[in-house]
């Protein structure tokens, strides 16, 4: 136990606002210093004891003490002497009946003085009736009041308080711990029951602060102490169990009060902005993204403790101490395990002495859909031999056997896999697992730790075994039905990150990673090879799909030669979509699914068709003009007016379009009867999961800038382009948006004015010279320094470029403006945005129309690197 430590400075002897605010100045200062001196949980009490002084001392100034019929209480985690340094102090006013109007000024003025030294203060002022009532119909003020402190006044009357709220008529025991739970559970679900988000909640998340004072609540008021310490006694915690709490909160507290310090206020989410300083005042170093990822993982490790002790702590109060009188069914599973009810159980204590139990415990789950969970008791057992381990479980013949058994198994990555996540089982099988758990990824594409982001990328693919899941993924659905081996895939999933955070290309690791693995488990050499090249190239279908023009036939033909045959197409595009799904729950839309799914199906047909064959551009060009013909006949135009107007265009606009597309583009043209005008088309339907605007101008200077600067403006997000210039010196651009939240644009209204804006700019209205918008928060932390890469294009003719940079706004205009003052033409463009980067690939030429030279290249590699990095600073 840690020595008091205690504030030497005395309050002024008199109050004065001035005098009050200095002294509060220097004991946050003093927190400060001491923070490095002393232990975290001694300084949280020097704060909660600094606190009442000043309000007892207050007290007596606005002569409250006088009233013999009021007490102030404090109340939550002010209740309970633990005050972070800008923690919420929490304050109950109890009276025994109404109070005069001179009392009611007093409280009112002594309120207002907390306010005015801003401090975060929560109050209210209730009788005792109206405190039982109150906390009668809200589980909050129930528990606030579990933990109330007298700090001045009527004695009784807090007396009389204390012993209303420990009569089972206020809360039973059960009815306490249902409401907790229940709002634990609610809690839980708002984070998506995970704490592995990479801003964490310490106090909030699953596993956090709130998660151990849950455990002391439900067990205080059902035996009616004080402290956790107490609960030892009573068997609820053993003492090994209420050492670890400790630690952990200790721990959490460390980080809750640095946090404090660096952000001047109550912040509990432990944002970006604030972990690298955090992370140096914990002692981790001061090595930026180093010390942050050793300060997260002991975090997150932490909090899958604390999550553990919760879970098999709430079980145990709820199955053991609360004596539940039905009777529970016991169905006898082999010689190690039982089912008690729906919770498999061990069916003696030295079960885990033979070390394959621990993966049979999970083949049990996989093989009984009637299991839901992991008794408490058994819970006990895998933490303690856990613990006891030398070496890995993998080293087991019979271990393997079982391991493969589950993933083999229809419904190894329903609960089983899950339960062994969360038990770290997995980590104790896999050594290359533990070093992932909690691995942190310092960017804002993925939200979540690389461990829950492959948990989560596991339940997906299960998904496309469900029935009911069928609609949400049709095509992954038939596929993995018709897989003989789908384990190879859940294999492929497992190791395709699990190199993370080891220097290196993490591809290649991981397909060493499996290949060892392949060989321990006796999988036969085709299997191996099959999962090391899933894992080798997992990102070959996102980054085609997402950056190359997958419409263009020599892209589909190179794709389709790295992927060599059907098979590996299906295995590599379910679980591409699976690990997209698993990044970030805000950065999945119907456009990267329509991406996926054409490059899947025109892949297919390539090797359907022979790789020695491909489509000729020239072929398809016919066949989309021969299926357009018709359709525009039906709209009264005249073959002879249709092929004038396409004489005009050029050949490549024919490739790039469906036949329906190009129909509804030259219907609008055909009928456009003032070509001085701009013509802007918006898809009323979503095309391919976006929404398609098609502009028909004449070309002008800064086009392209002005165009993207439109829909900049409109807050939508450009995700495909074409740019094309006909032989008439008309454009005829193409953009494929989604609105914020990764939805197509549908309100009518929205629409039109989007097509207002477009009009607006290309007249010149406004002036493109607009106002720089500001960074978000997040962006800030972030450096991405601009990079510019030149690749061969498709045709001599043609020059790719790739640019690489912070997604800032206006980013795409600014882009436009450079190839603009350099003479580049723009031929088409591939948006793309990860997280914080932005990874735009353009096909460009000279005013020449054809492919840069050298020298032309380094002009506008300087010129780009120029702009963007000013747009940054800016």
């Amino acid at each position: 136990m840690s020595q008091a430590v205690t504030y030497s400075k005395a309050l002024p002897d008199s109050y004065s606002l001035d005098s009050y605010k200095k002294h509060f100045a220097e004991f946050h200062d003093w927190l400060g210093r001491s923070f490095s001196q002393h232990p975290v949980n001694s300084l949280v009490k020097a704060r909660a004891r600094f606190i009442d002084d000043v309000l007892v001392q207050l007290w007596h100034k606005f002569d409250l003490h006088k009233s013999k019929d009021v007490s102030l209480i404090a109340v939550g985690g002010y209740g309970r002497g633990e005050l972070h340094p800008c923690s919420d102090i929490d304050l109950l006013l109890l009276t025994a009946g109404r109070l005069s109007g001179a009392q009611q000024d007093a409280v009112a003025q002594f309120i207002t003085v907390l306010w005015d030294l801003r401090l975060e203060v929560g109050h209210s002022v209730r009788t005792l009736k109206e405190s039982i009532r109150l906390g009668k119909d809200d589980i909050t003020i129930a528990t606030n009041l579990l933990e109330m402190r007298l700090l001045t006044g009527n004695k009784p009357l807090f007396d009389q308080l204390q012993q209303e709220v420990s009569k089972d008529s206020f809360w039973t025991s059960q009815a306490f711990f249902q409401a907790k739970r229940h709002e634990q559970q609610q809690r839980h679900a708002q984070y998506h029951g995970t704490a592995y988000n990479l801003e964490p909640n310490l106090k909030a998340n699953p596993g956090g602060l709130r998660d151990i004072q849950t455990i002391g609540w439900v067990a205080k008021r059902h035996f009616q102490t004080r402290t956790m310490r107490e609960l030892v006694a009573y068997q609820y915690l053993t003492e090994d169990e209420y050492q670890e709490l400790m630690e952990c909160e200790a721990y959490l507290w460390q980080m809750r009060f640095a946090l404090h310090l660096e952000a001047g206020r109550n912040e509990n989410r432990i944002l970006f902005d604030y972990q690298p300083a955090v992370a140096e005042r914990l002692g981790f170093g001061a090595d930026g993204k180093a010390s942050v990822e050793r300060m997260m993982k002991r975090f997150f490790r932490t909090v899958q403790r604390v999550a553990e002790l919760n879970e098999m702590l709430l079980q145990h109060f709820d199955g053991s101490i609360l004596n539940h009188k039905e009777k529970v069914k016991t169905l006898l599973l082999d010689d190690y395990f039982e089912l008690q009810g729906h919770l498999i159980t061990a069916r003696d204590n030295a079960v885990f002495a033979r070390r394959d139990n621990l993966l049979r415990l999970f083949w049990h789950i996989a093989n009984n859909s009637n299991i839901t969970g992991v008794h408490s008791s058994t819970m006990r057992l895998i933490r303690q031999v856990r613990r006891r381990l030398m070496g890995d479980l993998q080293d087991y013949e019979a271990c393997r056997q079982l391991f493969l058994a589950i993933i083999r198994h229809p419904r190894g990555m329903d609960k089983a896999i899950t339960l062994m996540h969360r038990y770290g089982v997995l980590a104790a099988y896999l050594p290359q697992w533990r070093n992932i758990v909690g691995q942190m990824q310092f960017d804002l594409f993925h939200a979540y730790t690389v461990d829950e982001h492959t948990h989560r990328l596991l339940k997906n693919l299960y998904k496309y075994t469900l029935s009911e899941h069928e609609s949400e993924f049709p095509l992954c659905s038939d596929i993995v039905k018709k897989m003989e081996k789908p384990e190879l895939l859940y294999l492929a999933g497992i190791f395709h990150d699990i190199a993370k955070g080891r220097g290196g290309d993490h591809s290649e690791l991981g397909a060493m990673d499996v290949r060892e693995f392949a060989k321990l488990h006796k999988l036969s050499d085709f299997d191996s090879k099959l999962i090391a090249w899933l894992v080798e190239h997992h990102l070959l279908m996102s980054v085609t799909a997402q950056r190359r023009d997958i419409h263009d036939p020599a892209v589909v033909a190179e794709f389709a030669e790295k992927v060599r045959d059907e098979t590996r197409l299906n295995y590599l595009y379910c679980l591409t979509l699976a690990d997209i799904r698993a990044t970030n729950d805000n950065l999945w839309n119907d456009w990267k699914g329509s991406l996926l799914r054409e490059l899947f199906l025109a892949t297919q047909k390539a090797f359907r068709r022979g790789l020695e064959k491909p489509m000729d551009l020239r072929d398809l060009i016919r066949e989309n003009q021969s299926e357009a013909m018709p359709l525009l006949l039906k709209q009264t135009f005249s073959e002879s007016e249709i092929l004038q107007l396409w004489s005009r265009i050029k050949a490549d606009y024919f490739a790039r379009y469906s036949a329906r597309q190009i129909a509804w583009h030259c219907e609008h043209i055909l009928r456009h009867k003032n070509p001085d005008d701009p013509l802007v088309l918006i898809s009323k339907a979503p095309i391919r999961g976006g929404t398609q605007v098609f502009v028909y101008t004449k070309d002008q200077p800064k086009l392209f800038a002005r165009l993207v600067a439109a829909l900049d403006s409109k807050k939508v997000n450009i995700f495909d382009a074409q740019i094309m210039t006909n032989k008439d010196g008309y454009a005829m651009d193409t953009f494929v948006v989604l609105e914020q939240n990764g939805e197509a644009v549908n309100s009518p209204s929205r629409q039109q004015s989007i097509k207002r804006a477009l009009e607006l700019f290309i007249a010149g209205k406004p002036d493109l010279s607009r106002q720089k918008t500001r960074l978000s928060r997040q962006m800030r932390q972030f450096n991405v320094p601009p990079k510019v890469v030149f690749l061969p294009g498709n045709t001599a003719k043609r020059t790719m470029i790739e640019l690489a940079a912070l997604d800032t706004p206006g980013l795409l205009a600014n882009i436009g403006e450079v190839f603009q003052r350099c003479d580049v033409n723009i031929h088409a463009a591939k948006i793309t945005t990860i997280g914080e980067r932005a990874e735009d690939f353009f096909m460009i030429s000279n005013s020449d129309d054809q492919a840069l030279t050298s020298e032309q290249q380094s002009s506008l590699k300087r010129a780009l690197i120029e702009q963007l990095s000013q747009q940054t600073e800016g």
